[in-house]
């Protein structure tokens, strides 16, 4: 007994140590404690490329450079604490906001769930060992073991970064979870190990969260790790016909495992994938829709906040659908919303949100954007609708954009004063004419545009207007939108 009151001191210092840094380190890559800034600093600006940087590193606007461009005098608009918006719903979370951008099992709430899920596993069976004496030819060993997993574990989810192990994460981490494992089923019993059923735990964990190859490759690495271990003691015929008794046994309810777990996890993920896109999802345009903007727009006021760095907004109203609908039919209409919201989310990047606010208006996000940039991006949005044309009898169908521009914190610090803004933007450039860009700036960035000069129409390319059966309403060639 004497000769194992060191290791007990050995191993609480390293319980304590584990404990101690994995709560550090867990605060730190979310943003908070006192390693963060320290030895961990997160860098969550997007990469941009090419047009992409241009963007972000854009002038101040040029206006005569761009005549349907309008700087309006920055100031705040009135009624902002009593003008709310309606019909906004509840605000998601951060890891269900996380889960919906970046799939159905999000990496970063994968990475916390593994981790508390193997900490939590090694910090008990620790206690356990040393606590219950069992196993004490082998306690030196099992310990090393746990210690040596609980480092692991440490690095990987800890220290590396997020997406350094790419697809290769889970089948990496699996591996090596099997490998501790019969470790410890080779020093505790083999195949009557209580550590077996720690087996069968992992393989249903990797078939719900993993892909089907995967999993498959996980299976079929923990059948042959637990075979080579239960069949590799010393066995008479008495034990082992017991023995590979036991070990059928374990691994038919292993392999079924493994699959009632595929099935359920390929149904969950369709059913949520499904769930999602109803949720979030327009129908009509295949953007985002008003719940889920204003959510985006609320993320990126907190990281703006947190980060000091602004983004700007863009409010779109479709000039003449009205007319288009009476004149020329709702299924035309429905074409030109279409080829509108495609050529919205064209002109976009990927960090950038598009929605439809709503009828004939949308609304677009740009992230780690100035409004040099911003209207950069508007005009050239504008321009591509004005060029929008769909053919209908003989007719061509045209329309417009009237586009507001606001970014924040300048024009605004919530969601309810940011949208007011670029609404109020946006029915100036409908007042202005139609078919313009009106943003804010500050009195010194004003001057005068000269007045907008006619554009050609013309047909966008890629965009084909869907087939329609029969003919369509009375045309009145002078009608242009």
């Amino acid at each position: 007994m004497p000769a194992v009151e060191p290791i007990f001191g050995i191993l609480a210092a390293a319980i304590v140590v584990l404990a101690i840094m994995a709560t550090l380190l867990s605060a730190a890559l979310v943003g908070r404690g006192p390693l963060y800034g320290r030895f961990v600093e997160i860098d969550r600006r997007p990469t941009v490329h090419g047009d992409d940087e241009k963007r972000a590193a854009a002038t101040p606007v040029d206006v005569t450079k761009y005549p349907t461009v309008r700087l309006l005098a920055r100031k705040r608009v009135p009624g902002f604490g009593a003008k709310q918006l309606a019909g906004r719903n509840s605000r998601l979370s951060d890891d269900e906001f996380d889960e919906v951008l970046h799939g159905s099992f999000a990496a970063d709430t994968y990475n916390r769930a593994v981790r508390v899920l193997a900490l939590t596993f090694i910090l008990v069976v620790l206690l356990i060992v040393s606590a219950s004496q069992l196993w004490q030819p082998a306690q030196q060993q099992i310990l090393a073991t746990l210690i040596l997993a609980g480092i692991f574990v440490l690095v990987v989810h800890e220290l590396m970064p997020l997406g350094s192990l790419g697809p290769a994460r889970v089948i990496t981490e699996g591996s090596a979870a099997i490998l501790f494992l019969t470790m410890l089923v080779l020093l505790t019993g083999r195949s009557s190990s209580p550590f077996f059923f720690l087996l069968p735990l992992l393989v249903g964990c990797a078939a719900l969260i993993a892909s089907p190859a995967v999993t498959l490759i996980l299976t079929a690495e923990t059948i042959i790790a637990y075979t080579v271990t239960a069949l590799s003691g010393p066995m008479d015929s008495a034990t082992t016909r017991d023995t590979l008794a036991r070990v059928g046994i374990n691994l038919t309810a292993l392999v079924l495992l493994a699959y009632s777990g595929m099935v359920v996890a390929r149904v969950q993920r369709r059913t949520r994938e499904a769930a999602i896109r109803l949720s979030t999802l327009d129908s009509l345009t295949g953007l985002y829709n008003r719940a889920f903007f204003f959510n985006a727009v609320d993320h990126e006021i907190q990281r703006g906040r947190r980060f000091r760095r602004g983004f700007c907004l863009l409010m779109m109203d479709l000039d003449g659908l009205k007319s288009i609908n009476d004149r020329y039919g709702h299924y035309e209409g429905d074409v030109i919303l279409r080829g509108v919201a495609q050529l919205i989310k064209a002109s976009l990047r990927g960090i950038d949100v598009a929605a439809r606010y709503g009828g004939d208006e949308f609304v677009a996000l740009l992230p780690e954007t100035d409004p040099s940039g911003a209207y950069v991006v508007a005009e050239k949005i504008r321009q591509m609708a004005s060029e929008l044309h769909v053919e209908v009898n003989g007719s061509q169908i045209t329309t417009s954009l009237s586009i507001g521009v606001v970014s924040s914190p300048d024009d605004g610090h919530t969601a309810d004063e940011l949208m007011i803004a670029a609404d109020e933007a946006m029915y100036t450039s409908k007042r202005l004419g139609k078919n313009r860009v009106v943003g804010y700036a500050e009195p010194t960035e004003m001057t005068q545009p000269p007045p907008a000069s006619h554009r050609a129409q013309a047909s966008t390319p890629g965009f084909r207007p869907l087939p329609r059966e029969g003919g369509g309403r009375p045309q009145d060639p002078t009608e242009r939108s």
